[in-house]
C-alpha cells in the first residue's frame, strides 16, 4: 500500500501568480509547526523561499487571510524553494480580496 500524497500534478504554471511577501506558520504532520514564507500565490497554490527539509509530497495546513486553513502538498523543490498545489483551487470572490490583504501596493496587482 503506498503512503504519502497522491498529487494530480497538472501543468499549472500558466495561472497567474502574484508577488507577495507573506510569512505563515504551517503544520506540519511530522515536523509540526514550521516557518514559511509565501513569495508567490495563485489560485492553486503557492512557492515559498525558505523551504530547507521539505520534500515533495509532504502536506502542510496555513492559514490565510478570507481563506482561512487550507491544505496543501509539495510538487516540486528546488535549493530552498519549493512549490505547493492547494488540495482544492480558490474561488475568485475569496482569491480577490485575500490578494488586496497580501499585496497592498496596487502597482505589484495583476491587472483583473
Amino acid at each position: 500500500m503506498s503512503v504519502g500524497a497522491q498529487l494530480s500534478v497538472t501543468d499549472l504554471r500558466r495561472a497567474a501568480r502574484h508577488p507577495v511577501d507573506y510569512p505563515v506558520i504551517a503544520e506540519h504532520h511530522e515536523r509540526g509547526d514550521l516557518k514559511l514564507h509565501i513569495s508567490n500565490i495563485s489560485a492553486h497554490g503557492f512557492m515559498v523561499d525558505d523551504a530547507s527539509g521539505l520534500a515533495r509530497g509532504d502536506r502542510v495546513i496555513i492559514r490565510l487571510p478570507h481563506i482561512g486553513r487550507i491544505e496543501a502538498y509539495c510538487i516540486w523543490t528546488r535549493d530552498d524553494r519549493a512549490g505547493f498545489q492547494f488540495e482544492r483551487i480558490i474561488r475568485v470572490d475569496d482569491f480577490v480580496p485575500m490578494i488586496d490583504e497580501l499585496q497592498p501596493n496596487p502597482r505589484l496587482r495583476r491587472r483583473r
